[in-house]
C-alpha cells in the first residue's frame, strides 16, 4: 500500500446476497489507512437489520438503503462498489443518484441492463427460488451450502473463516431476485465502470455473463482478474483493496 492520499475518496461498499456489512471488515481498514472514507452498511434483512427481513423486502428496498445513505450523509464523488447480487443494487442506485457517483465497481457481480432482474442476469437464481418454493416460507431463500474444496462457502475454504462467515449469513427474500432494476436515466450510463472478476471455481450452473467490451459511456471496459474465490473481500482482501485504490 502507498502512503496516505491527500485527495481522499469516499467508498460505499455493498455486500451481496445473504451477507452483511461485516463481509468488508478486512478491506475497510486497508482503504481508511490510506485516508479514504468508507461506508459498508448492511442491507435491509441482514446484519443489524436482519429483523426487518420480510417477503416485501426486494431490490428496490436495497436501492433505497444505499441511495438513502448517500443522501443522508450528503456524499459526492463516490466510488460505489457492489459484490455479487449487489451489482443489481449499485446499478439501481446509479440510476437514482448518478450525479453523486464517480465510478461503479462490480466485484464478481451481476451486471444488468434496464428492466432485467437477477434471474435474467444469472438464470441459476431461479433454481434457488424453486428450491425454496416447497418450504413453509417459500419467500425465504437460505444461504448456499458449503461445497467441497475448492468451492467452499462462497469460495471461502479456510475452516476458521467459514465458521465466522456462517455467523453473518441470513436468508434472502425472493423479491430481491425477481424485482427488475431501473436504469432508464441516461446520466447513469455516463458513469465509468470497473469489473473485477474472481477466478476461483464456481458452483455448477452459476455461469457469469461476459463483460461487454464497451462500457455504456462508450469507453473500453476496464476489467481486472483476481485469483480468488467468490468472496474475495474475505479470501484476498489485500489484493482486492489494491484494486479498489487503483480504481478510485
Amino acid at each position: 500500500m502507498s502512503t496516505p492520499t491527500t485527495n481522499p475518496t469516499t467508498y460505499v461498499l455493498v455486500h451481496g446476497a445473504w451477507h452483511d456489512g461485516q463481509a468488508w471488515s478486512r478491506v475497510t481498514p486497508l482503504l481508511t489507512a490510506q485516508g479514504h472514507r468508507v461506508f459498508a452498511p448492511s442491507l435491509t434483512g441482514h446484519g443489524d437489520k436482519a429483523h426487518l427481513l420480510s417477503s416485501e423486502v426486494g431490490l428496490s428496498t436495497h436501492v433505497d438503503d444505499i441511495a438513502g445513505l448517500i443522501l443522508d450523509h450528503d456524499l459526492n464523488g463516490i466510488v460505489l462498489v457492489g459484490h455479487s447480487y449487489a451489482g443489481m443494487v449499485i446499478s439501481g442506485v446509479a440510476n437514482r443518484v448518478p450525479d453523486r457517483i464517480s465510478r461503479l465497481v462490480y466485484i464478481d457481480a451481476m451486471v444488468p441492463t434496464h428492466g432485467e432482474n437477477a434471474i435474467d442476469v444469472m438464470p441459476f437464481t431461479q433454481a434457488l427460488i424453486d428450491g425454496a418454493a416447497g418450504s413453509e416460507e417459500p419467500w425465504r431463500i437460505p444461504p448456499l451450502p458449503e461445497f467441497p474444496a475448492p468451492l467452499g462457502l462462497f469460495g471461502v475454504t479456510d475452516p476458521e473463516d467459514i465458521a465466522w462467515l456462517r455467523t453473518t449469513l441470513t436468508d434472502e427474500s425472493v423479491l430481491c431476485f425477481r424485482q427488475p432494476v431501473q436504469m432508464d436515466d441516461p446520466a447513469q450510463a455516463l458513469i465509468p465502470r470497473t469489473h473485477i472478476l474472481c477466478l476461483g471455481s464456481e458452483p455448477e450452473g452459476a455461469t457469469r455473463r461476459p463483460v461487454p467490451r464497451t462500457q455504456p459511456n462508450g469507453e473500453p471496459s476496464r476489467v481486472h482478474e483476481l485469483k480468488s474465490g467468490h468472496d474475495a473481500m474475505i479470501t484476498n482482501p489485500a489484493e482486492l483493496g489494491t484494486l479498489l485504490l487503483d480504481n478510485a
